[in-house]
């Protein structure tokens, strides 16, 4: 100020400026103090809550609707007057309001009940019963099917086993056999294998380093000839040994006089391969070309005309190996010719029905198991779908309950709105108040309808999930019944075909 006075500026004048400032100032603080009450106010009429029916906020309505205000005004005009009987424009609109907020509330509860029918429908029960009734009705025909199925396979396989026990046991008797035919299988075979692979690389080697002297190629020319020379000599062995010399045991004549004669015809063959490779070794030390000939016409003039002592080595090393080849064969099937063809159809065929039948009674376990853990989880379902369907039915009656509940707290906010505006009425009156304005406000209650046709009741649900379980628990044992019968009857095929052998089990 005493600046202002310096200035030449009245007191007062300063004064009075300061005070416009002040007021221009709080001015804007009660604007803003609005402008935050409106953005903090909610921007419906209801209290803050979760409720699906919330209720109605009466100071925020009445301020509104300026109830006091208009209650006034109304009052101080003395309206409505003492003896009206109606209710005026503004508890006309105050009801209004309350039932609009009912309807919109009934609105809610008509898309809650929607709701509620769609997930009973869902829950498919009628549907999931019928199904059930279908699944009783038909898993039972389905596994016998699968028995009849099995029989049917089992017995075709039961019955070749039979031809193929009765082709041996013929074969046994018209050849007078007693002993088992003699089958190489397993570390024998292997072993029998193994030493023929043995022989036709060591006898390439000790053939390939003495054919060595006389091949432009050395070493590896002479192996590829002694690979050639040795390949013949074996397999010619095991030829003979398997498939021709074995006829000396036939028991007819005819048959021994065609084993002599096969094995007069391989002591020939190896005799002659191995001096021939022996005289080839000589003669192809000397010459270059034509050693093959000269060879040949040499065995034929002289076939023991060997003029040195490794020919003879090799001569007796390949004929060796070649009656080792010989003696294997021998032994890789039974030695009467045809027994062993027999005796191993019968023992496949034998095998492929224990196979076959452990497979068939697998299959049987398995359905049962796979049928019994389908009912196990069908009846965890239905038990699931009841929790689940009285829990809906909850639901709605809690529902119910809530709008009725809600209705009663729309006719005491309806009845405080008209005190409100009654009381502000009846204070700034000269006159006497109406009397209906001190009877309380009774709002129509709306009484829903609820959509229940064809609905199952919990406890009807409960009888029939009862019910369909002990269904289910008598079809689990029924099942287990038809799998041990199944069985049993895979295993009759034993006693109606039994595997005999010379009229023996």
């Amino acid at each position: 100020m005493l600046r202002a006075e310096a200035r030449g500026v009245p007191q007062a004048c300063v004064f009075q400026g300061w005070i416009v400032g002040v007021k221009t100032l709080v001015a804007r603080f009660e604007a803003l103090e609005k402008l935050r009450n409106r953005i903090m106010e909610a921007n419906h009429d209801y209290r803050v809550g979760a409720d699906i029916f919330p209720s109605l906020n009466v100071d925020k309505i009445a301020r509104d609707m300026d109830l006091d205000d208009q209650g006034t005004a109304h009052g101080e005009k003395d309206q409505p007057s003492s003896s009206s009987k109606a209710l005026d424009e503004v508890e006309h609109s105050i009801v209004e309001r309350v039932q609009d907020e009912k309807k919109a509330a009934h609105q809610i509860l008509e898309d809650q009940l929607h709701l509620f029918s769609g997930r009973v429908a869902n829950l498919g029960l009628e549907e999931q019963f019928g199904l059930l009734q279908q699944a009783n009705t038909s898993s039972l025909s389905d596994f016998k099917g699968e028995i009849a199925v099995g029989l049917d396979t089992l017995h075709a396989k039961r019955t070749d086993l039979h031809e193929a026990t009765t082709e041996l046991s013929s074969f046994r008797k018209n050849h007078r056999l007693e002993r088992v035919a003699r089958l190489q299988q397993g570390t024998a075979h292997l072993f029998r294998v193994a030493l023929l692979i043995f022989l036709l690389l060591v006898e390439t080697y000790l053939n390939g380093s003495f054919l060595a002297k006389g091949n432009d190629q050395g070493f590896l020319g002479g192996a590829t000839e002694a690979f050639a020379f040795s390949f013949v000599n074996i397999v010619s062995a095991l030829i003979f040994a398997i498939f021709c010399v074995r006829w000396v045991t036939h028991r007819s004549w005819g048959g021994k006089l065609v084993g002599t004669v096969f094995i007069l015809l391989y002591a020939a063959i190896a005799l002659g391969i191995n001096l021939l490779l022996a005289h080839y070794r000589e003669v192809s030390g000397t010459l270059a070309d034509g050693a093959g000939n000269i060879a040949v016409q040499r065995m034929l003039h002289n076939p023991l005309g060997l003029e040195e002592v490794r020919s003879w080595m090799l001569f007796l090393v390949g004929l060796l190996f070649s009656i080792i080849a010989f003696i294997d064969g021998w032994f890789v099937l039974d030695p009467y010719p045809g027994y062993a063809g027999v005796e191993k159809r019968r023992r496949e065929r034998r095998q492929d029905y224990t196979d076959t039948k452990a497979d068939l009674i697998d299959r049987l376990i398995e359905l049962r198991d796979d049928h019994n853990t389908k009912v196990e989880d069908i009846l965890k379902g239905l038990s699931s779908r009841r929790r689940e369907h009285a829990a809906i039915l909850s639901s709605r009656a809690r529902l119910l309950a809530l709008f009725n509940e809600h209705q009663e707290q729309l006719e005491r906010s309806c009845n405080q709105l008209l005190s409100k505006y009654r009381e502000a009425n009846i204070r700034a009156r000269k006159t006497p108040a109406p009397k209906h304005f001190s009877q309380p406000f009774k709002l129509q209650k709306t009484k829903p309808i609820v959509q229940n046709d064809g609905e199952i009741k919990d406890s009807d649900l409960a009888s029939s999930i009862a019910a369909a379980q002990q269904a289910l628990n008598e079809q689990m044992l029924q099942v287990g019944k038809e799998c041990e019968s199944g069985i049993e009857k895979y295993r009759d095929l034993d006693k109606l075909y039994p595997e005999t052998l010379d009229g023996q089990a």
